[in-house]
């Protein structure tokens, strides 16, 4: 007995197909986390590093919230700056 196979996915892509967004915006979210929390707590230390995870989720993993986070990270390092001046 013969059995036949039709064309039923394999879970395979072909060679150069996209990939989906199995990565999610990880990075972006940090990203944003850590921009939140610098306008409060050591702004300095978590804006920059907010900020440096926001161009990188950008530049090399191209995720959709990375322009956001950018924004949100300088917000907070310059806010938190700004706020620590004008309470010490």
């Amino acid at each position: 007995m013969t059995m036949q196979y039709g064309n039923q996915p394999t879970g395979q892509q072909p060679h150069g197909a996209p990939q989906g967004a199995s990565t999610g915006n990880v990075l972006s979210i940090i990203a944003m986390v850590l921009g939140v929390i610098s306008l409060i707590f050591l702004p300095i230390v978590f804006g920059v590093i907010g900020l440096v995870l926001a161009i990188i989720a950008k530049t090399v993993r191209h995720e959709r919230l990375a322009v956001p986070a950018i924004v949100v990270s300088a917000v907070g390092l310059l806010g938190g700056m700004l706020l620590g001046a004008l309470l010490a």
